[in-house]
């Protein structure tokens, strides 16, 4: 396994991880390597396109057509 060393951290930064650290009951190296995880190997967001062609197909625009009762018209017009 590599190791990492960054330095010229801010001090307000190192506040920080400590005290994450200390809230999820870690060290703060173990908290920063979990960050690193969480920011560098979490899932590929997917477009907007690959999400609606998953969208599966539910209906015709018909079946969606809005009904409105007389009273909700008056309110509109």
């Amino acid at each position: 396994m590599a190791n990492l060393v960054v330095r010229n951290i801010d001090e307000e930064i190192v506040r920080a991880l400590k005290a994450q650290a200390g809230l999820h009951g870690i060290s703060a190296e173990a908290e920063h390597r979990r960050i690193l995880e969480q920011v560098l190997l979490r899932p590929k967001k997917r477009n907007l396109a690959e999400i609606l062609l998953n969208i599966p197909g539910v209906g015709e625009d018909a079946d969606f057509t809005r009904q409105q009762d007389d009273e909700a018209r008056d309110v509109f017009t």
